[in-house]
C-alpha cells in the first residue's frame, strides 16, 4: 500500500487594499509568486485619476478613464477581486473588517487605499466646495458647473447672473491649475454661442493660492511660466491669499469677499482614515511614514504604498504623490513582501523620477524632465503623449485620442450631460 498523499500546505494569503496605481501595480507584481492575492476596493474600477478633471469639465466620460478591475486582472489566476469598503483593521490579529461585516485575514498586507480631501479643520466647507477624487466627485462637479451656466441664463438680476458665472478654485496645485484653465476655455469657447440671455464669455475664473507660487512643486521658472499662461488665458490668479470662509454664496478672503455660485476645493489631501488603525505615528496630513522598504517596523507583515505613504527612498529623496511614483512603490512593496515570505531581507526602494507635467489649457502646459524643461506647445504635446500611454486598455487610449482631436479642432465637449439629482449647496 502506498502512503496517503501529504495534505496540501496552504499558500500565504496577501491582502491588497485599494486598486489605484500602487495597489494594482502590487497585485500585478505578485502574479508569478506562490501566493493567493485578494484585492479589495470600494469601487469596481481602476481610475486614471490624473484625467479626472476632464470628466468634471465634460471633456471625457467616466468609462474613458476607468477600467473594471475584474477585467484588468481576469488572466491573473492567483488573484481574487472583492468589492467592499474597509472600515477597520487590526495589525496584531491580522484581520480587516469591511462595512458589510466581512472579515478578511492576511499573512501579508499591502495598504494602498490612497487619500481623501483635507479642509484643514474646516470640514463644514466640504458641502459648499467639493473636491475631486472619485468618479462620483467628477460627475457631481460637472453637474454643478453646467447648472451654473443654466442658472445664469435664467437669472433676472445682474448680481445673481454674475455670481452664477463666477467660478472659484481653491488651491493652485496641478488639479487646481488644470481645472481653472479648462473652465475658462469652456466659458470662452465651448459655450460662446449657445446662450441668449447670459454671455458665458463674461465668466470669471478665480484661482486662489495661499502660497507665493502656482504649482509650487515645480522649479520657480516653470511655475512662473504656468502663471503667465494662466493669466494669458484669462484666469484671475491670486497668490498669498488665504480663504477664511466658504458658504453657499461665495468665498471670504479676510475682509474681502468673492460672490460665486461654484467653489471647487483643490487645496489639500489627507491620508485615508484607515491609517489610524495601524497604531503608528502619522504625519500632519494623516499619511503613514514608512522606510524605503515600505514595511512598517512595528508590524513587519504590513506594507504601505501610494498616496497613503510618506517615503524617503534609498537615495534620500522624497517620493512624490504622482502616478509613476505610486506604481514604483506598489511594485517595490510586492517585491519586499515576496522576499519576506521567502525569509530574505528587504531591498530599499529607489525612486526613478520620470518627470512631471501639468496642462493649463489648449497648447499650454509645463513639463519638468530634469535637465529638459518645456512649456507651451511642446510641453502640451508631451503631456498628451504621456497621459495616453498611461491609460489602461487600447480602447481607452484610442477613444481618448479621438475625443481630444475632435475637441482640439472644434472646442466641443461631448460629455456635457447634466445627470443625477440636483445638488445645491444651500439645499
Amino acid at each position: 500500500m502506498s502512503d496517503p498523499p501529504a495534505p496540501a500546505v496552504p499558500r500565504p494569503r496577501v491582502l491588497v487594499v485599494g486598486a489605484g496605481f500602487a495597489g494594482l501595480a502590487a497585485v500585478r507584481a505578485l502574479a508569478r509568486e506562490p501566493v493567493d492575492v485578494v484585492l479589495l476596493d470600494r469601487t469596481n474600477h481602476h481610475l486614471f485619476q490624473p484625467l479626472l478633471y476632464q470628466v468634471a469639465t465634460a471633456g471625457l466620460s467616466g468609462p474613458q478613464i476607468a477600467a473594471p478591475i475584474r477585467h484588468v486582472l481576469r488572466r491573473q489566476r492567483n488573484c481574487t477581486v472583492l468589492l467592499g469598503d474597509a472600515v477597520a483593521l487590526d495589525p496584531v490579529t491580522r484581520t480587516l473588517h469591511t462595512a458589510d461585516g466581512t472579515v478578511l485575514g492576511w499573512d501579508a498586507l499591502v495598504l494602498a487605499c490612497g487619500a481623501t480631501h483635507a479642509y484643514f479643520g474646516r470640514d463644514d466647507w466640504a458641502r459648499f466646495a467639493p473636491g475631486l477624487k472619485t468618479l462620483d466627485d467628477a460627475l457631481a462637479l460637472r453637474r454643478r458647473v453646467l447648472l451654473a451656466f443654466e442658472r445664469a441664463e435664467l437669472a433676472t438680476d445682474a448680481a445673481d447672473r454674475d455670481a452664477q458665472l463666477t467660478f472659484v478654485v481653491v488651491g493652485a496645485g496641478a488639479t487646481g491649475v488644470e481645472l481653472a484653465g479648462t473652465l475658462i476655455e469652456i466659458a470662452r469657447h465651448t459655450l460662446r454661442d449657445e446662450f441668449r440671455r447670459a454671455d458665458p464669455r463674461t465668466a470669471r475664473v478665480v484661482l486662489l493660492e495661499a502660497g507665493p507660487r502656482v504649482l509650487a512643486a515645480y522649479p520657480p521658472a516653470l511655475s512662473g511660466r504656468a502663471l503667465a499662461q494662466l493669466r494669458d488665458l484669462g484666469v484671475e490668479v491670486r497668490l498669498d491669499t488665504r480663504v477664511t470662509g466658504i458658504d453657499a454664496g461665495g468665498v471670504d478672503l479676510g475682509d474681502a469677499r468673492i460672490a460665486a455660485a461654484t467653489v471647487i476645493w483643490a487645496a489639500g489631501v489627507a491620508g485615508s482614515p484607515l491609517a489610524r488603525a495601524l497604531g503608528v505615528p502619522l504625519d500632519r496630513a494623516g499619511r503613514v511614514p514608512v522606510p524605503a522598504t515600505l514595511q512598517l517596523d512595528a508590524h513587519p507583515s504590513v506594507f504601505v504604498a501610494g498616496d497613503l505613504a510618506t517615503v524617503i527612498d534609498a537615495a534620500g529623496r522624497a517620493v512624490p504623490g504622482v502616478a509613476p511614483a505610486a506604481q514604483q512603490a506598489g511594485r517595490a512593496a510586492a517585491r519586499n513582501l515576496a522576499r519576506r515570505l521567502r525569509g530574505e531581507p528587504p531591498v530599499p526602494m529607489r525612486y526613478r523620477d520620470r518627470g512631471a507635467l501639468a496642462t493649463i489649457g489648449r497648447r499650454r502646459a509645463i513639463a519638468d524632465f530634469g535637465r529638459l524643461r518645456l512649456w507651451g506647445t511642446p510641453a502640451w504635446w508631451a503631456w498628451l503623449l504621456v497621459h495616453v500611454l498611461f491609460l489602461i486598455g487600447f480602447r481607452n487610449r484610442l477613444v481618448v485620442l479621438v475625443d481630444w482631436a475632435w475637441s482640439y479642432w472644434t472646442f466641443a465637449r461631448g460629455a456635457r450631460l447634466i445627470v443625477g439629482r440636483e445638488d445645491r449647496p444651500d439645499g
